[in-house]
């Protein structure tokens, strides 16, 4: 699928399996998003992190600690994390360990049941941007309905879409044509699936097998 970076690596493979375990603890779920998929430094975190991270670039500086002068390096361009609440919350601390002065915005949509369509309820952006490329963090892809909502808010709060780059977990085939179709400008590379395409998308917009409500899996909020 153009324009998806697909990691296929039995690594990979078995990362997500154990997401998919619905008998893993929560606690366990959140450091496999979080650390997992863009930490560390196994041969396919490596590519994971060389694919979401293309066109992120240094200038060199002069500058003055207590000891003498030294020449260093600063990240250009200017990086912004945007997490999507409550999931993409499970990606941002991986994010800060490499970005650790990065700008977090929140951005909080949710689907509605019965029509799959996103509601917004909630938005941290401040009236113009301050940096240059965001990374939109929402770990599943299902119907594509959140993530091209939080595209459109990012792309009307004045950043181009050919400088966001959607990370996430998990897509269906689905939900990632439907942001392909509605946002072809996208930066070839942006849209970065760590671990896997599922074809099946349930008429309820679930993916299947996927991994559940990510969030509830997050957070321990599973109903009974």
């Amino acid at each position: 699928m153009a324009g998806v970076h697909q990691l296929d690596h039995p690594l990979v493979r078995a990362e997500l399996s154990k997401l998919r375990n619905s008998e893993r603890h929560e606690t366990g779920i959140k450091i496999e998003i979080v650390a997992k998929p863009f930490s560390g430094h196994r041969p396919h975190r490596s590519h994971a992190r060389s694919r979401g991270f293309q066109g992120v670039g240094g200038t060199n500086i002069s500058r003055r600690n207590p000891v003498a002068a030294f020449e260093g390096t600063t990240i250009k361009p200017r990086i912004g994390l945007t997490p999507i609440l409550r999931a993409g919350l499970g990606m941002t601390d991986a994010l800060l360990t490499l970005f650790p002065s990065a700008p977090v915005y929140h951005l909080g949509l949710f689907r509605e049941k019965v029509t799959l369509q996103p509601v917004e309820y909630y938005s941290k952006l401040p009236p113009f941007p301050p940096v240059d490329i965001v990374y939109l963090l929402d770990p599943l892809i299902a119907t594509g309905g959140t993530a091209v909502a939080a595209l459109g808010m990012i792309v009307d709060w004045g950043i181009p879409a050919e400088k966001i780059k959607l990370l996430c977990v998990l897509a269906s085939e689905k939900g990632l044509n439907n942001v392909q179709t509605l946002f072809p400008e996208l930066e070839a590379g942006c849209r970065k699936v760590y671990s896997g395409v599922d074809e099946v998308l349930t008429k309820e917009g679930i993916i299947s097998p996927g991994l559940g409500d990510t969030g509830d899996r997050l957070f321990n909020t599973i109903r009974p």
